[in-house]
């Protein structure tokens, strides 16, 4: 069955990747690489973006034809680790919108659960993208994705820096009609439902490790 998952495969983001799995890169140096990334995601993500022709002034010559992006886009992310994809994305996109759904992993059977949900109830027309940096099992993208389809969504992207095999697999045969992109896809998951050989926890890398009550 052909697939619509997209593995951005450029010597560009093969290098930052590298960079972004390495125990050696900090925290700056982590959100500093996710965010070229993402940028470098979005290239490929959005390359079916509605445009339409308009005359333009140069400083050379007056009236001349160029191409404006038409589209607004909804940007999902799932927090907290989402967020780190979002400021690439709004300085990639001429016209945003962030709406966010809140998830936490529970650590005994590894489901997600959603705390938090924003997205508006009725999403008909609208150009959705869910970020994750991480597609590892798969679980809180196909719930996600359940979520803003039964609100009407019929163009739907994801966008994560890193996948697992198991969770492509997973998502594609819940979700055939939506696109991934994507830097890597790794082989495995590990007992603990981490990537491997992976980064790590994205989330953790980005935003320190959270405070457990």
């Amino acid at each position: 069955m052909a697939t619509l998952l997209t593995v951005v495969d450029h010597p560009l983001v093969a290098h930052r990747l590298t960079e972004l799995r390495s125990t050696g890169t900090d925290q700056a140096g982590f959100g500093r690489l996710a965010h070229e990334i993402t940028a470098l995601l979005a290239v490929e993500a959005f390359r079916d973006l509605p445009v339409e022709d308009v005359v333009i002034d140069t400083p050379v010559v007056k009236g001349t034809h160029a191409t404006r992006i038409t589209a607004e886009v909804l940007l999902i992310p799932i927090l907290r680790a989402g967020l780190g994809l979002i400021p690439a994305l709004q300085a990639t996109l001429p016209v945003t919108r962030v709406c966010h759904i809140g998830m936490r992993r529970n650590e005994e059977t590894l489901a997600a659960e959603i705390y938090l949900d924003a997205i508006p109830r009725q999403l008909e027309g609208a150009r959705v993208v869910v970020c994750d940096p991480m597609l590892a099992t798969g679980g809180s993208l196909i719930q996600v994705v359940d979520l803003v389809k039964a609100r009407g969504a019929t163009d739907v992207t994801v966008i994560c820096l890193l996948a697992s095999r198991p969770g492509v697999d997973a998502f594609v045969a819940a979700h055939p009609d939506v696109a991934v992109v994507t830097a890597a896809v790794d082989p495995t998951l590990n007992d603990h439902g981490y990537i491997v050989p992976g980064l790590g926890d994205a989330g953790d890398r980005l935003f320190g490790a959270p405070v457990r009550p």
